[in-house]
Parts: structure tokens; C-alpha cells; sequence
């Protein structure tokens, strides 16, 4: 525990304040609201199959979920200069961004002069491309600000300065574009995927899969929290459910399991760690005035998925009596999720739904869209709450002692 404090936790904390990493997450977080917008019209295209004069809004979720490596090839270069302190050039290096993702993606010039792209290479396959090239531009345009045609008092205007001061970097970073996509004649987009292919191999198995839930939970456990985890996890996640889209829509079985959809659908109950048959028993089986305090506080939000106030109000944070069955849950509740998904007894999600919030089992069935996937929540639950309650219990009876030992003294 002392190791995990004074030696870890801070260095965990320094990675993820790192200015590189933290503009992925940023970037992820900033493109949440549109991945909303298309988990809601998966929703309603689940009507329209009762209501048949309900219209077709799945160019909304094209024209959303459908474009997340465009967004991210800007947010990541804007927000990396942001925390720079480069912030006259925020813009200039989003647009940058976008205009290489956009040269790289192979686009097809017709006789005519038209170009045509292939619309899912912008979509969350694109996230890994998208990453490459924020960073990259990013990192050029971060080592040519470190030089100037102008000096510091000069009188000219700062626009006009970044535009000369970009030029260089500019220049180099499109003519790096053209070189592989032109003369090279490579097309950037599959070898990025084939690069990055291994590491989704690996999240998409059963260990990788495990791992994948369980270090976030472990984390979280000393009060780091799990997007730590985000830009190595979340494009596997993204392109794992663009790849179950596309084998379903051609008449497919999808394997990819490893989907920020699973998470929702069954290993989040409560939040990261599935916590909340922990709050139900505070709430009706602590003896503890404190145990019972902390279950009333806490169950409205742990039934929307929210575990802030009981990670740090329980707390489990620093506590051994509850970190290690959130330790023991973090591994049992996925590794049962993935071979009863793997053995086909429950679908696999292949649309996007990221309405985190919704309870479970409701979330079970709109992500799956299989009322199979009901039972298995509610097996999982079963299965949670059995690994925390004699933990919980030891739990409760301690601080009951204390508070009979505290009015003992009092009187």
C-alpha cells in the first residue's frame, strides 16, 4: 500500500498529465457528445421495426459516430498546442491535422478531377490513422515554434507572424504526406492498421479482453483514473464495433467482444468494477450507521452508473477491505461476460451505443438488442454481489465496533 502511494500512484499520474497523452484523452472526451447522438439513433432505429413510418436516421449516425478519426486527426494537434502554450496556433494545427488525415486516406482522383474517398476509412477505423497524425503534427509544428522569423518585440501582428512562423512546418508535414502517398504510392491507412492490428489481436482475446477491464478497475482502486487507459484501449474498442458493423451488415457472425458496448451492457454495473451489488448491500444490509449512510448517498447515482461518490466516500480507494473483491469482480464478471459472448448464448453488440448512464439491465438489452443479454446481467450481478459480500461484511462489523466503541466512550 505504502509502494502503491508514494511510488506509483504519482507516476501513474505524471503519464497521464503528460501533454502528448492527455490531448488524446481530451480528444476522445471532446468527441463523446456526438458518439451520444449516434448511440440515441441507434435507439430509434430499434422502433423501426415497430413503427414503420418512423424515417431512416442512420445518415445521422453516419454523419457522427461515422466521422470520429476526422474529428480526432484536428482535436489532437489543437489540444496538444493548447497545452503547449501555443495557443495562437491551436487552429492552424487542427486544420493541419485534418488536411494530412485527409491526403493519407488514399482518396481516388477521377478523370473528371473529382476525388472520392471511402466513407468508413473516416469513421472509427480511421482512430488509429487519426492518432499518427495528430501526433506527428503535433510534434512538428512543437519544434518549429521553438524558432521565428520575427523577433519577441517585433510590431508586426501575431497573425501574421504564425503565418510565416507555420509555413516551414506546414510545408514539410503535407510534403511528408505526398511522399508517401504519391510518390511512394502507399496507401498509409492499411499500414497503419496493419501495424496496430497485433494490439488489437490482443484486447480482442480472452487475456487482452480481461486485462483491458481489469487494469482500469485496479487503477481506479488507488484513485487514478481508468482513461488512463483510453488512447491505448478505446480505438482498439472503436474499430473492434466498426469491424462487428460491417460483418453484420454483410450477413456475418462479429467476434469482436472487446466494445466499449460489452463494457456497458455488463461489466460496468454501477460503474467501473461492477459496484453496484456493493451499494445494495450498504443500503439494505449494513449495520453500520456509516455503511448505511453511505448506501443511501450513493445508490441513485450507482444505478445511472456513476461510482465517483462511493470510490471516494465508501471509500474503496486505499481500502483493502473493498479494493480486493473489486480486484477478484474485475476479472470474474468479464471473463464470464467473454465466453458467454464467445460461445454465441448472447449476441455481440455491432451497433454503437454509449448511453453509459441508462441502468442495467435496460443498457444489457439495447446494446446486444438480445433479451439473452438480461439473464446474463442479472447472473452477473449475482455473481458480484457474492464476491463482495463477505468482504463487505468484514467491513460493516469493523466500523460498527468503532461506532459502539465511539458511544461507549461518549457516554
Amino acid at each position: 500500500m505504502t509502494f502503491m502511494n508514494e511510488s506509483f500512484s504519482p507516476r501513474v499520474n505524471k503519464i497521464t498529465k503528460n501533454p502528448w497523452v492527455s490531448s488524446i484523452q481530451d480528444a476522445v472526451m471532446t468527441i463523446l457528445p456526438l458518439i451520444l447522438v449516434g448511440s440515441l439513433i441507434t435507439i430509434v432505429s430499434l422502433l423501426n421495426s415497430v413503427f414503420s413510418w418512423l424515417p431512416d436516421f442512420s445518415l445521422i449516425n453516419t454523419f457522427t459516430f461515422g466521422l470520429l478519426g476526422l474529428f480526432v486527426s484536428f482535436l489532437i494537434p489543437y489540444f496538444i498546442m493548447e497545452k503547449k502554450k501555443l495557443d495562437n496556433k491551436k487552429l492552424i494545427a487542427g486544420s493541419t491535422g485534418l488536411a494530412l488525415y485527409l491526403f493519407l486516406l488514399s482518396p481516388v482522383i477521377l478523370e473528371n478531377g473529382q476525388i472520392q474517398f471511402m466513407l468508413d476509412r473516416f469513421g472509427a477505423t480511421g482512430m488509429f490513422l487519426s492518432l499518427i497524425v495528430g501526433l506527428f503534427v503535433g510534434f512538428v509544428l512543437v519544434q518549429f515554434s521553438k524558432f521565428s522569423f520575427f523577433s519577441e518585440d517585433s510590431s508586426i501582428p501575431d497573425f501574421i507572424v504564425v503565418w510565416f512562423d507555420t509555413l516551414i512546418p506546414i510545408t514539410l508535414i503535407m510534403l511528408t504526406g505526398w511522399l508517401i502517398g504519391v510518390q511512394a504510392k502507399i496507401d498509409f491507412f492499411e499500414v497503419i492498421l496493419a501495424i496496430f492490428k497485433p494490439l488489437s489481436n490482443i484486447v480482442q482475446s480472452y487475456p487482452g479482453f480481461v486485462l483491458s477491464v481489469f487494469i482500469p478497475a485496479f487503477l481506479y482502486t488507488f484513485g487514478i483514473s481508468g482513461w488512463v487507459m483510453m488512447p491505448v484501449i478505446y480505438p482498439v474498442y472503436l474499430s473492434g464495433l466498426a469491424e462487428n458493423a460491417q460483418v453484420a451488415a454483410s450477413g456475418g457472425t462479429p467476434s469482436n467482444i472487446a466494445v466499449m458496448e460489452t463494457l456497458y451492457a455488463f461489466t460496468s454495473m454501477g460503474g467501473i468494477g461492477t459496484t453496484l451489488p456493493l451499494v445494495i448491500m450498504m443500503f439494505f444490509l449494513g449495520k453500520s450507521m456509516r455503511m448505511k449512510a453511505i448506501g443511501q448517498a450513493t445508490i441513485v447515482p450507482s444505478i445511472f452508473n456513476i461510482n465517483e461518490p462511493l470510490m471516494f466516500g465508501a471509500p474503496i480507494v486505499f481500502n483493502p477491505f473493498l479494493m480486493i473483491p473489486m480486484w477478484i469482480t474485475a476479472i470474474v464478471i468479464p471473463s464470464i461476460t467473454y465466453w458467454v459472448l464467445h460461445a454465441g448464448w448472447v449476441s455481440i453488440p455491432t451497433k454503437t451505443f454509449m448511453l453509459w448512464y441508462l441502468p442495467m439491465p435496460i443498457s444489457s438489452y439495447l446494446a446486444t438488442q438480445d433479451w439473452r443479454a438480461i439473464v446474463l446481467a442479472m447472473i452477473l450481478f449475482v455473481v458480484a454481489f457474492m464476491i463482495f459480500f463477505p468482504f463487505f461484511k468484514a467491513y460493516d462489523i469493523q466500523e460498527r465496533k468503532k461506532e459502539l466503541e465511539v458511544s461507549e466512550y461518549e457516554q
